[in-house]
This record gives structure tokens, sequence and C-alpha cells, in this order.
């Protein structure tokens, strides 16, 4: 197991500080981010902690996992890899079109 936990369902006014209080209870805090809209500045009601050790995240996810913090119920478990996503294509919703571009779509005979 490794020392870094994902927090789910977090109240979007939990900050980073708030997190780091909440944790060190079940043993050294190493970091504490709540994750935020880069346009907003609004939280995006997730973030991660990490532990000193493997032991106080398990203690962190035993104690903290279902308890409520702001008012919310929130998710604690371990932190997984961030999966890769599919590469993005150009445009709005990609896809292969074929067809002239313009107002007629390229079929001309107006």
């Amino acid at each position: 197991m490794g020392n870094k936990l994902y927090v789910g369902n977090l109240p979007y006014t939990v900050r980073d500080e708030d997190l780091q209080q909440s944790f060190s209870e079940f043993g050294s805090v190493t970091s504490a981010k709540v994750m935020m809209e880069r346009d907003t500045g609004r939280s995006k009601g997730f973030g991660f902690v990490e532990m000193g050790s493997d032991a106080e995240a398990q203690a962190a996810i035993s104690g903290m996992n279902g308890q409520s913090l702001g008012g919310r119920s929130v998710t604690v478990n371990e932190a997984r890899p961030m999966e890769a996503r599919p590469p993005r294509t150009g445009g709005y919703g990609g896809g292969d079109r074929s067809g002239g571009g313009g107002y007629g779509g390229g079929r001309g005979n107006y």
C-alpha cells in the first residue's frame, strides 16, 4: 500500500489547511492538496493527502472514510495513478467528417 490518499466528495469550502488538520489526527501529514478549477479557482470537490507512512495512511483510511467533513460524507482510499486519457481530436466532438466546408456542406447544385 502507498501513503498517498485520494479524498473525494469534499465540500467546496474545504481548503488544503482543513485537510491537513483533519488527517493529522492519524499521523504526520507530508502534504495536503485540494484540487482547484484552473479558470474559476473553485474546488473540484476532491484532493490528495500524503501521510508519513503506510501505517498512518491505513489508519487515516479507516478513520476518515465515510466520516463527515464540512457536512459531507467523504470518501478516502489509496490514490491510484492517473489513467491515460485518449488524445483529444480537433474541433468539437472530433470524429471523421467527410465533405466540404462552408454553408452548403460542399454539395454544390444550389
